[in-house]
């Protein structure tokens, strides 16, 4: 492990310390002695496991591990959620000690002479609060890391299209996205949720990218549950930004690249076309619209392979198009500027951040302040987004608020 992550660990470990003391002095003389005996632990306890999760993931995670274990996503998740809970604690707390030093402050310059000066003592309160605000978190986490990851669903949406030929009409488009293959740990839970996808009985099958977590190896066990998804006019991919192997060591430049074409492989074997700066057109009837697929591009450090000139080169201005674009970076910095009009673009990556609210009437999450358009549906000068929340998880093994989702879009000519 390099230097880097050793600074790192040491600078997140020293923050735990400091953290978990001030938690223990905070709650040392508000909590009755015989309840603080136990409790005293719970402060330790949740940080070890949290920064030994933390560890044996980075250990996985840069040794090119992927196979998902049950065990590791679970403490890890609800460590997770002690961690937040404990900073939630700790900002009660401190805004606590804030009114107490004004407090303080103000006793030693207008108090009179002989009236006891000391900083007041924390409310009762207070720490009740602290603490029944701080559970929440930990109740969410315990809930998103065992149901809440395979809590899939279906997102329905009626689209009205302009430029839609007539013989498409009432077309249904399914998207998934984002499957990450390796964060996994319950295959039965993965089969029933793409079964989702045939039950809409879809008209062409679209997945926007990041079939892995780095190696097509994590793809494994789900090849038969792929192989098994049908469409009338077929299935469609492009790869997201895990799906270079970009994140990962090979031992060398073959060994990635044979890598690059056992998940080119895997997309042949369960009858996706794979699109990489490519286009193909969809005929019935005398009329036809064009799929347009793109490699990824996305801003910062997200690489930038997708080229759209290449990938339309062969598509008419005039053709009703859809555009597979993993990052909505992209469609946000480079296709509604584009001098051609591309009428639906299906991205992924944002995951809703896993964590959040999406409500009729209104959604949150913190992935919304790194991407204008995270989520759902857009639409400007008769050009559609669309961003999925994605199929499965990275990184936090669980989801809260933002559930697992598969999309269902019937598209109207008018």
């Amino acid at each position: 492990m390099s230097y880097r992550y050793i600074i790192w660990f040491s600078m997140i470990l020293v923050s735990f310390v400091l953290l978990d003391i001030y938690l223990w002095k905070g709650y040392k003389k508000t909590l009755k002695e015989k309840t603080f005996k136990w409790f005293k632990w719970i402060i330790p306890f949740s940080s070890i496991v949290f920064l030994s999760g933390f560890a044996i993931n980075l250990y996985r995670g840069s040794n090119g591990i992927y196979n998902a274990n049950p065990i590791i996503n679970v403490f890890f998740g609800i460590a997770l959620g002690f961690f937040i809970a404990k900073l939630v604690a700790a900002f009660i707390l401190f805004s606590e000690d804030i009114i107490r030093v004004i407090a303080l402050i103000n006793i030693k310059v207008f108090a009179p002479k002989g009236q006891k000066r000391t900083l007041p003592g924390r409310r009762n309160f207070v720490k009740t609060v602290s603490l029944g605000v701080a559970a929440i978190p930990v109740l969410g986490t315990i809930y998103a890391v065992t149901k809440g990851k395979y809590n899939f669903h279906v997102k329905q949406l009626k689209l009205d299209m302009k430029r839609l030929p007539k013989s498409f009409d009432g077309l249904k488009v399914v998207q998934f996205s984002d499957f990450h293959a390796g964060s996994f740990d319950d295959v039965k839970a993965v089969e029933e949720g793409l079964s989702l996808i045939n039950e809409q009985k879809p008209d062409v099958i679209m997945f926007t990218g990041d079939l892995v977590n780095n190696r097509a190896a994590e793809m494994e066990p789900y090849l038969d549950a792929l192989t098994q998804l049908t469409a009338k006019y077929g299935k469609f991919a492009i790869l997201g930004n895990h799906d270079y192997g970009d994140y990962i060591k090979f031992d060398s430049l073959q060994a990635r690249q044979e890598n690059q074409e056992a998940l080119a492989n895997i997309f042949k074997q369960t009858g996706f076309t794979l699109l990489k700066n490519e286009a193909v057109q969809i005929k019935d009837n005398g009329e036809r619209f064009d799929i347009i697929g793109v490699e990824n591009w996305g801003q910062g450090p997200f690489p930038k392979y997708g080229d759209i000139d290449k990938a339309t080169q062969n598509v008419s201005k005039d053709t009703f198009n859809i555009v597979l674009s993993h990052d909505p970076d992209h469609w946000e910095n480079v296709l509604r500027q584009h001098p051609l009009h591309f009428d639906l673009t299906l991205s992924g990556h944002t995951h809703g951040s896993q964590v959040g609210v999406d409500i009729p009437g209104y959604r949150w999450s913190p992935v919304q302040y790194r991407y204008k358009r995270w989520l759902g549906h857009y639409t400007e000068n008769n050009q559609h987004l669309f961003v999925s929340k994605g199929f499965g998880f990275l990184g936090f093994p669980g989801r809260i608020g933002m559930s697992p989702e598969i999309v269902s879009i019937t598209l109207k000519a008018v």
